[in-house]
């Protein structure tokens, strides 16, 4: 399906009923293509939880963050310029 940046605005439902039969919808602005709008993938299975994910815990080793409020903290500290 092909649709202009008004249709995104005036005909949202059909463009959500085209990517609910799984059919890419391709944006134009000013007659140009400038993105595609592509259906989301199926749930396949049981849902995967956010522990399975290869970056989960990938800091738990790192020294600066033993204690975690002090860790946010330093992160979110300022730079301090000394004149």
């Amino acid at each position: 399906m092909n649709a202009s940046i008004v249709d995104l605005r005036r005909r949202t439902r059909d463009i959500l009923r085209a990517l609910d039969r799984n059919e890419p919808v391709t944006i134009f602005y000013r007659g140009r293509e400038k993105g595609v709008l592509l259906p989301r993938c199926p749930k396949r299975g049981k849902a995967q939880s956010v522990r399975d994910h290869p970056a989960f815990g990938m800091w738990k080793d790192h020294e600066g963050f033993k204690d975690v409020q002090a860790g946010v903290r330093a992160l979110r500290k300022g730079r301090v310029h000394d004149v």
